[in-house]
């Protein structure tokens, strides 16, 4: 069963409420808002999350997050079959 709605008034500028408007599609302004607000809510709970990781580990250092993030795109290449070793 489906989380119950409730009706909320929101203020926006209108610029983005248009272009959310345009960009929401079938589902609606509605639909397309929620999904925009639950993404932001992921994100604050992982830098909440990550905020308590360094302070009981210390900050990941700069090297590190750019070795973790070449291992991801090899791993990227790798699915899509677009690696250097796939011919």
């Amino acid at each position: 069963m489906p989380d119950p709605t409730g009706k909320y008034s929101i203020t926006m500028p209108r610029d983005i409420a248009e272009a959310a408007r345009a960009r929401s599609g079938p589902s609606g302004l509605s639909a397309y808002v929620a999904a925009a607000v639950a993404r932001q809510i992921e994100r604050d709970n992982l830098n909440e999350l990550i905020q308590v990781a360094e302070a009981e580990h210390g900050p990941v250092a700069e090297d590190e997050i750019q070795a973790l993030r070449e291992q991801l795109q090899q791993a990227r290449r790798e699915q899509t079959g677009s690696g250097a070793d796939a011919a």
